[in-house]
């Protein structure tokens, strides 16, 4: 009865807290989309519909999410498969170098690819012609500078399936007579497609609905940037809402979809010798054929790096018509750090992620111990709904802050309490909004760092601690907290990063210059002329060394269980 009492404890504000940070503008999206003076209408849906501007701005985002998808597959399949099955030289170094695309948000790498693909960049000045690469494929950039950038989702899921994967299955298909190829797709393919729908899934919402990428190549004409571009003329023009109402429609639906498929088509294997599975060891050519679809998918995938780097270091104006840097400076890495605009940024983003990570641990933490080990009935309920923000884009989740920011300042007892309307006001503080979106965002990352950590940890210790008085308080500070803290240590950093380095939320929530955090300021300083893309550059360098040095160390804490924090 205690456990019972305890659970629901918990349980009871972790599911109000869900409700009201990620239902609750949800709900409020919907409803600026579909009501319209007090009544229920598809005049606004229907209006963006037939819009052709609008229409063009979906087609244009549905060809990004699939190419970007198609392709971050194609890439990764192969690339698990051979990190999975063989040894070759070099394997340890380059599975963990296939995370390195991560460490830069694809907005971040455009910047870089602007200097190398401009009409007067370094491809250019390598080829000797002023071809406007960007003009004449601004689509199939964005759809390859995406997709090399979020392959390693994935890659993660992949690797993970294949891994767990009986190889007796495939034995067996073999003494019957079945080809490699007839082994992987009728034995395989059925075994992981859990995992790689997941992962493509996952892709397709996230390159859907990135607005920064578009939005630093200039390609206005789809969905995420008309969205953007609308925020201006949203107190008197609806349609933005009934876009972003659509999105989060269609992507309910994708989510609802992929789970049933799962559950209709989950295979289990009939024993656990995959875990102990040994891979092949390949050497000589054998090894280095194994080795270079490695080297060149990095290679392609870090260009965008590369260029962010060289940017940074290159003096103003002296990367003009030449492959390099004409002149190079490290000023633009101090200035970053030093730069009024930058430095407040640093800190506004510091302080956000850092209280996001905080009310995350403890969420994550309640959650998980309510999932794992107690009998509330509705708990499978409840770990669900703290999943299913890894499925609903920024994009969605901003704009459902900025309609409850919109109603709850206007409300009169809010106006009539000027403290309390500077908090809830997105337009004179957004420091609460965006610390709550970025938790919810984010959550499911220390969730599933937190179940992991519980799995691991014999239920018996706790029944030993419970039988010998222990309060559930006090078995879960004492004995539970230190077995998994190594699991919510390395959850904790990959979910500071990945806030610190929040872009939807960030360009629309932060309208205030003071309040800016480090993505927007990178956006603003990416629009100044003089040293304005210098100093974004260098900045979104800084980040990338912090997000890489976060993604080794959750990497070495969490291991295997890394793949699982990408998994919708």
């Amino acid at each position: 009865m205690l456990r019972r009492s305890a659970a629901l404890a918990v349980a009871i504000p972790s599911a109000g807290f869900l409700l009201v940070a990620f239902l609750l503008p949800l709900g409020m999206v919907i409803q600026g989309g579909f009501v319209f003076s007090g009544r229920w209408t598809l005049e606004h849906v229907l209006s963006a519909l037939n819009n052709p501007v609008y229409r063009a701005g979906w087609w244009t985002s549905l060809s990004i999410a699939t190419g970007t998808t198609l392709l971050a597959t194609l890439v990764a399949l192969p690339l698990a498969w051979l990190s999975v099955r063989y040894e070759f030289p070099a394997r340890a170094w380059v599975t963990s170098a296939v995370l390195w695309p991560m460490v830069l948000p694809p907005f971040v790498g455009a910047l870089g690819l602007q200097q190398i693909l401009g009409r007067y960049g370094a491809l250019n000045a390598l080829l000797g012609t002023t071809t406007d690469w960007l003009g004449i494929g601004r689509l199939y950039v964005v759809i390859v500078v995406q997709a090399l950038a979020l392959f390693p989702i994935v890659w993660l899921n992949v690797s993970a399936s294949l891994a767990n994967v009986d190889p007796s299955l495939e034995e067996a298909a073999t003494v019957a007579g079945a080809t490699a190829w007839q082994a992987f797709r009728h034995v395989t393919l059925p075994l992981i497609m859990p995992g790689l729908i997941a992962g493509a899934s996952l892709v397709f919402i996230w390159s859907f609905t990135e607005l920064g990428t578009p939005l630093m190549l200039g390609l206005s004409r789809c969905t995420p940037v008309q969205i953007y571009d609308g925020l201006k003329d949203i107190g008197t023009q609806p349609e933005p809402y009934a876009l972003v109402a659509l999105m989060l429609i269609g992507f309910a639906a994708l989510f609802a979809t992929v789970r049933a498929w799962n559950q209709r088509h989950a295979y289990a294997s009939l024993s656990r010798t995959a875990q102990n599975r040994s891979p092949t060891r390949l050497r000589g050519w054998k090894g280095v054929a194994c080795l270079l679809p490695f080297v060149a998918v990095l290679a392609l995938a870090l260009l965008p790096h590369v260029g962010v780097l060289l940017t940074a270091v290159s003096d103003t104006g002296q990367w003009y018509r030449s492959v390099l840097p004409t002149r190079w400076t490290w000023a633009h890495w101090a200035n970053a750090l030093g730069h009024e605009l930058t430095l407040r940024s640093i800190r506004n983003s510091l302080v956000y992620a850092g209280a996001a990570v905080a009310l995350d641990l403890v969420l994550a933490v309640a959650i998980s111990w309510v999932s794992a080990r107690s009998h509330v009935r509705w708990r499978g309920w409840l770990d669900t709904l703290a999943t299913l923000p890894l499925a609903v884009p920024g994009l969605v989740m901003a704009f459902g802050y900025l309609a409850l920011s919109a109603r709850l300042s206007h409300h009169p007892w809010v106006r009539s309490n000027p403290w309390l309307l500077s908090w809830l006001d997105v337009r004179e503080s957004p420091a609460l909004f965006l610390v709550i979106a970025y938790a919810t965002r984010r959550l499911p990352y220390l969730v599933r760092a937190a179940a992991a950590g519980w799995s691991q940890v014999p239920p018996v210790l706790e029944e030993a601690a419970a039988v010998a008085g222990a309060s559930p308080a006090r078995v879960i500070r004492t004995i539970t907290l230190p077995l998994i803290a190594a699991h919510l240590v390395g959850g904790a950093i990959l979910t500071f990063a990945f806030c610190l380095l929040e872009v939807s939320d960030s360009l629309i929530l932060a309208q205030r210059m003071d309040s800016y955090p480090v993505t927007k300021t990178i956006y603003e300083l990416f629009a100044l002329v003089g040293p304005g893309p210098h100093l974004a550059a260098a900045l979104g360098a800084w980040a990338m060394a912090f997000l890489a040095l976060s993604l080794a160390v959750a990497s070495r804490l969490l291991g295997r269980n890394l793949g699982s924090l990408f998994r919708v």
